[in-house]
């Protein structure tokens, strides 16, 4: 593996090539305990390219190996009283469906995304419907979209970042992409709920769900222990871009650490999981640091994007006791209409 981590030993089918930038040494040290030693991991013949690991008596993590050079994600089940939910789909390699049946006794699904990241939203066309927030169809539908996984590949049709097999990628097929507004609440049957909270930043229809039954926030990519990048300004196509920046994402956020009584703990996308509630108060006042004095951050880098190589300039500034808020010169304020 070419890159700055150590591999980290486990059955799963899927092996690091390649990394784009490297993940910082505390999610790294915390994703190898993790996967080298819960005992409650378990992975499927159905699909031997995930992880699957049990956070409570109703909620399950699939852990995926980021097929591009980006960080590994977090796929999550939520097992209600009759039916279940499926919070994003990652890049659909092998069968997804034999997968999620496994895990819940093969109950009605619900699927929906955080956002757009094709680590995020690739795998829906193994579903037939699926729900995001409504600033996030645009994105979703420029990235699900056939010969998406291209770029998987070099031109000699060699995987460049992760080993598998190139069969066990989906063939694109239409799909119901069906948009929600912010507080939509999903019922699984028995008053057991999941609502959407929209919180942009680092996508523009970026979404949380809140399992108000089981006191727990699925953050998507708006908590991560190594970067959160929720202020790039946006993509130029997109009509909803003036919401990748600071001061949307503090502004919802701020509206949700009032609910802090609602949910006791944090399960991100991507590395550490079951934060507690309290983070996002740091989290907050991070951003509002951000806002008040933007020249003031802690150092910035250049980087390159495993999904396209893009160059871009980030500046950092970090969160007390946890990872680091990035954001572009562009993506501070929201522009006024």
């Amino acid at each position: 593996m070419k890159g700055s981590m150590w591999p980290i030993q486990t059955a799963n089918k899927a092996k690091r090539i390649l990394w784009g930038p490297p993940q910082n040494q505390i999610s790294w040290a915390y994703m190898k305990e993790l996967r080298e030693r819960d005992k409650t991991q378990k992975i499927y013949d159905c699909n031997p390219y995930y992880e699957v690991y049990q956070f409570g008596e109703n909620l399950y993590g699939i852990f995926a190996n980021n097929c591009d050079g980006m960080g590994d994600v977090w796929m999550y089940v939520i097992i209600g009283p009759e039916k279940a939910m499926l919070i994003d789909t990652a890049f659909g390699l092998g069968d997804m469906k034999a997968l999620i049946d496994e895990i819940t006794g093969g109950m009605p699904l619900l699927v929906v995304n955080t956002h757009s990241g094709p680590d995020h939203c690739l795998g829906n066309v193994r579903f037939d419907k699926v729900y995001c927030h409504e600033y996030a169809i645009y994105n979703i539908q420029q990235k699900c979209k056939p010969h998406a996984w291209d770029y998987l590949f070099n031109k000699n049709g060699e995987n460049i970042w992760l080993e598998f097999d190139r069969s066990d990628i989906p063939e694109y097929k239409d799909y119901e992409l069906i948009p929600v507004q912010n507080h939509h609440v999903f019922d699984l049957g028995g008053g057991y709920e999941v609502e959407l909270v929209w919180m942009p930043g680092h996508d523009s229809g970026h979404a949380m769900f809140l399992d108000r039954s089981g006191k727990r926030l699925i953050a998507g990519d708006d908590v991560c222990s190594d970067v959160i990048a929720c202020g790039s300004g946006g993509r130029p196509d997109d009509p909803y871009a003036k919401y990748c920046t600071i001061e949307a994402y503090r502004d919802e956020l701020e509206k949700l650490c009032k609910r802090l009584e609602e949910f006791d703990y944090i399960f991100p996308g991507h590395f550490m999981v079951n934060l507690e509630n309290h983070l996002l108060l740091d989290i907050l006042e991070t951003l509002n640091q951000i806002l008040s004095d933007p020249e003031n951050y802690d150092y910035k880098m250049e980087s390159v994007s495993g999904n396209g190589g893009a160059k871009r300039t980030s500046l950092y500034k970090y969160i007390k006791g946890f990872s680091v808020v990035s954001y572009s010169e562009k993506g501070v304020y929201t522009p006024k209409e």
